[in-house]
């Protein structure tokens, strides 16, 4: 495809996508990049340079194609979300992003959410584990290490809603209780009204993302969070959809923590993930109490972006906590956190967040020592005190530095540990 208005390295290759559907990466991928509103254009050219560094130190080479949205897009296409912006991700398959605020009135509930819809990024994935040296409000902040997936696409983020007091409102409630007979379940006077679409698509192809994780990279066991005991027809048929899924095309490869507990004692076999679940408000007391006896979780939208990040508080907050969305062929990385327009340009706060989710992009291209580069520098930087301003003003001893002097210092953490 070509572009209008924006530049395709010359010397790159693009990613590919072969007959069984898993990505081809050359040793020289282009990648798409969009920096972002706000922080964006301070954390993500110092996640570049970080990713470039572990990249070459592997023998490998990343060639960035800028892409825009937001602000960015706004001046140079006049539009938030230029269509050649959604078109490059989608056909250069592996991108990374950072944060986007979505302006009033842009026709966009949320420019994040819509970029994820229009390329059917449909698992968020949030890895939260512990690195030396980053405070945290717990006492062993290291037993958490735990990847969430939150479907991406449903739920009550699908944004089917109908304002209080407007006729639409009026005529759902209507229907309601009068066509489908539910009485006077909804209050007198002006009332918003939602829809919680829950299918069975969405949940199993959300779910199957999280096991073949889990059975891919040696984790223990999925947990599906739900609010099943209430939501009986979208929660708990996630759940119910889920352990219908493990059965049917997981063979021996998994069992239920039913069976976990009838035949092997609660000692499971080599090699077996196992699939349980819980109750959300119980998961997020268990997140606190029984940690080490979580490792992936599966769950629909909103119990996603709730335990994601109480999840993140327990490992020192969202400013480290990485993300990616994930599709078939398809991966969109980047940070957790906003974009805290304020502090835009300073050259002061945390890129952790949008470096590690570089070390998820590295990671989805096969290029697991890479990425094992960037964590360890990372935590080699962190640990000898050598920290941006929020960690600074935690610690005792430290050398608070800039964005970019951050950037640096892992960058030599790279050189030393390769």
């Amino acid at each position: 495809m070509s572009y209008d208005r924006v530049e395709v390295p010359a010397d790159g290759e693009r990613i590919t996508v072969d007959e069984d559907g898993e990505l081809d990466v050359p040793s020289n991928p282009i990648i798409p990049i969009i920096y972002g509103d706000g922080i964006g254009k301070d954390v993500s050219p110092a996640a570049q340079q970080v990713l470039e560094a572990a990249a070459e130190a592997t023998g490998r080479s990343i060639n960035w194609m800028r892409l825009y949205a937001g602000e960015s897009a706004r001046e140079r296409y006049d539009e938030n979300l230029p269509e050649e912006t959604v078109e490059a991700i989608r056909e250069h398959r592996v991108a990374i992003k950072g944060p986007l605020t979505t302006p009033v009135g842009s026709g966009f509930r949320s420019l994040n959410v819509a970029l994820r819809k229009k390329l059917d990024l449909y698992a968020n994935m949030r890895p939260t584990y512990h690195l030396d040296g980053v405070p945290s409000p717990v006492t062993h902040p290291e037993k958490m290490d735990m990847v969430n997936f939150r479907e991406n696409t449903e739920d009550v983020y699908a944004g089917i809603e109908w304002e209080a007091g407007t006729d639409d409102a009026e005529r759902v409630r209507e229907f309601v209780e009068e066509e489908m007979g539910f009485g006077d379940t909804i209050h007198d006077g002006p009332v918003g009204i939602g829809l919680k679409p829950i299918s069975e698509f969405g949940s199993k192809r959300l779910i199957r993302q999280a096991i073949d994780y889990a059975l891919r990279n040696g984790r223990d066991s999925v947990t599906l969070v739900h609010k099943g005991n209430i939501m009986k027809f979208t929660e708990a048929a996630f759940r119910d959809w889920g352990y219908e899924l493990a059965a049917e095309e997981y063979g021996d490869e998994v069992i239920t923590e039913d069976v976990l507990w009838d035949e092997y004692d609660g000692e499971a076999p080599d090699d077996v993930v196992v699939v349980k679940d819980r109750i959300a408000d119980n998961m997020l007391q268990q997140l606190l109490t029984r940690t080490e006896q979580y490792d992936v979780l599966a769950m629909p939208n909103l119990n996603g972006d709730y335990l994601s990040d109480a999840a993140g508080a327990q490992i020192g907050g969202l400013g480290i906590a990485p993300g990616a969305n994930l599709g078939e062929g398809a991966c969109l990385a980047e940070p957790v956190h906003g974009s805290a327009p304020k502090y835009a340009g300073e050259d002061k706060v945390n890129p952790t967040a949008m470096i590690l989710s570089g070390r998820i992009m590295l990671e989805q291209l096969g290029w697991d020592d890479a990425a094992d580069l960037v964590r360890d520098a990372v935590e080699a930087t962190i640990s000898s005190g050598k920290v941006t301003y929020d960690l600074h003003r935690q610690i005792e001893g430290g050398t608070k530095l800039a964005t970019s002097e951050y950037a640096e210092a892992v960058v030599e953490n790279i050189h030393e540990l390769a």
